[in-house]
C-alpha cells in the first residue's frame, strides 16, 4: 500500500488543504459555537486550526498546543468526525487525536515555550501564522504530547 500525503511547497495558506464547502461548514460551526467571533476571523481561526493539526501530525512528541482562538477551529472540525479522519489521513498520514492536559499538569518550558515550539512547527511544515491569532501572552489550551495519538500513561 502506498500513501501520498499533501506537503505544501513554500509557505501555505492552509486552509487550500480543505474544499470551499469544508473551510464553510468549519467557519460556520465556529461562529455558531463562539458568537462573539465574526465570520471573518473564524475562517482566520479554522485555517490556523487546519495548519495546527498538519503540523501537529508532523511533529510527534513535540508538544505543541493550540491558542485559545485556534482551539475553538480544532473543536469546530473535531466536530466533523469524517472529513477530520479523511483529513488527518490525506494531509498526515494518520489520525491526530486531541487529548487535553489536566488542569495541574504543565507544558514543558510553559505557555511561552509552547508557543514558540508551536509556531516554528506550523511555519517548518509550510504554514502561515496569523500572529494575532496567537497572542504572545495569552494562555496555550495544552493538550498531552503535543495532541498526537499517545494516551496519557
Amino acid at each position: 500500500m502506498t500513501v501520498t500525503l499533501e506537503r505544501p511547497v513554500g509557505v501555505t495558506d492552509a486552509l487550500t488543504l480543505l474544499s470551499p464547502e469544508a473551510a464553510h461548514r468549519l467557519t460556520r460551526r465556529a461562529t455558531t459555537d463562539h458568537p462573539d467571533v465574526d465570520t471573518a476571523t473564524a475562517r482566520r481561526i479554522v485555517g490556523q486550526a487546519v495548519a495546527f493539526i498538519a503540523a501537529s501530525g508532523r511533529q510527534p512528541g513535540q508538544s505543541l498546543a493550540p491558542s485559545e482562538l485556534v482551539d475553538y477551529g480544532w473543536h469546530a472540525f473535531i466536530l466533523h468526525t469524517a472529513e477530520y479522519s479523511e483529513f488527518c489521513q490525506r494531509v498526515i498520514g494518520r489520525f491526530v487525536h486531541h487529548l487535553p492536559t489536566d488542569e495541574d499538569e504543565e507544558m514543558p518550558g510553559g505557555p511561552q515555550a509552547t508557543r514558540q515550539r508551536t509556531l516554528t512547527a506550523i511555519r517548518a511544515a509550510g504554514f502561515q501564522v496569523d500572529e494575532e491569532l496567537w497572542p504572545a501572552a495569552g494562555k496555550c489550551t495544552q493538550c498531552h504530547a503535543g495532541c498526537t495519538g499517545s494516551p496519557k500513561g
